[in-house]
C-alpha cells in the first residue's frame, strides 16, 4: 500500500494542494497533527483532510486552538493565533479535533505528534532525547512531526545516529528501530521553503521523502487579510 505521510499543515492549504498533487494517488493519508494553527485556512485544511481515506492524530495546536490544552507556554503570537483558530473552526470541526487520539499504533508504525513519551509536546531534534523515546514505543517505527524538520533518528546497539534525509532520497527500512520526521507541510523550519512530506511504499518497504514548490504568495496574502501576525508571514518565504 502507498501512505502519504503529512505533519504540521498548520492551516496552509495552498501547501496541503501542492503536496497533494505532487503525491498523486495514494490509499491513505497518514497526519501527524497540528493540522491548524499559524496559517488562514483552518477548517478548509481539515474539511480537505476529512474527505480522505485517513488516521490523524492530535497535536498541541490542534488542541490548544479549542482549548482542550492550556496555551500559556505558547509564544504570545502562537496564543493569539490558536485564539483566531479557535474562532474560525466549526462546531464539526471543533468536535473532529477534541475527538483525536494523541497516539495510534498502525501495524509496525506508532504515530504520535511530538514524541512517544509526551505525545503532544516533546520536541526530538537532538540524539539524547531520541534515544530515551525508543524505550516509549515497542513498534519498528515511530512518525514524529512537530519540530517542522525532516529527520530520522536510528537506534544502534544502545546508541542513537542521526540522520539527515534529502528531497527524493529513498529509505528501506530494513529490521533497524527508527524515529522518523517527515518535516512541515505548511511551515517548514529547516531553511527550505517547499513543503515537506514522505511517501510510505509498504509493499517495497521503503520511505520517500520528498520537497513541493508551493505559492507562498497566497498563503501570505491570506494571512495578511486576516490580520495574522507579520511574522509569521514572513517566515513562510524564508523556511524558518
Amino acid at each position: 500500500m502507498r501512505h502519504l505521510i503529512v505533519s504540521d499543515i498548520h492551516s496552509n492549504l495552498a501547501a496541503f494542494e501542492a503536496v497533494l498533487a505532487d503525491a498523486g494517488s495514494v490509499d491513505r493519508v497518514w497526519s501527524l497533527g497540528d493540522v491548524v494553527g499559524y496559517g488562514p485556512d483552518p477548517n478548509e485544511c481539515l474539511e480537505r483532510l476529512r474527505g480522505l481515506p485517513h488516521l490523524s492524530v492530535a497535536g498541541n495546536h490542534d488542541w490548544g486552538s479549542i482549548a482542550r490544552i492550556d496555551i500559556s507556554d505558547f509564544n504570545p503570537e502562537a496564543q493569539h493565533i490558536c485564539r483566531w483558530t479557535g474562532q474560525q473552526l466549526s462546531a464539526d470541526n471543533q468536535a473532529y479535533l477534541a475527538g483525536l487520539a494523541e497516539t495510534v499504533v498502525e501495524g509496525d508504525f506508532t504515530i504520535v505528534h511530538g514524541s512517544p513519551r509526551y505525545p503532544t509536546w516533546e520536541y526530538l531534534v537532538y540524539t539524547l532525547s531520541a534515544l530515551e523515546n525508543f524505550d516509549y514505543f515497542d513498534t519498528r517505527f515511530c512518525l514524529v512531526g512537530h519540530s517542522h524538520v525532516p529527520i530520522i533518528f536510528q537506534s544502534r546497539d544502545g546508541t542513537c545516529d542521526l540522520l539527515v534525509p534529502t528531497p527524493d532520497s529513498v529509505w528501506h527500512l530494513g529490521e533497524q528501530r527508527l524515529i522518523i520526521n517527515p518535516g512541515a507541510v505548511g511551515q517548514p523550519r529547516d531553511g527550505d521553503e517547499r513543503a515537506s512530506y514522505v511517501i510510505l511504499d509498504t509493499d517495497q518497504d521503503t520511505l520517500t521523502y520528498r520537497r513541493v514548490p508551493y505559492p507562498v504568495y497566497v498563503t501570505q496574502k491570506r494571512m495578511q487579510q486576516a490580520g495574522l501576525p507579520e511574522r509569521q508571514i514572513s517566515r513562510l518565504a524564508m523556511g524558518w
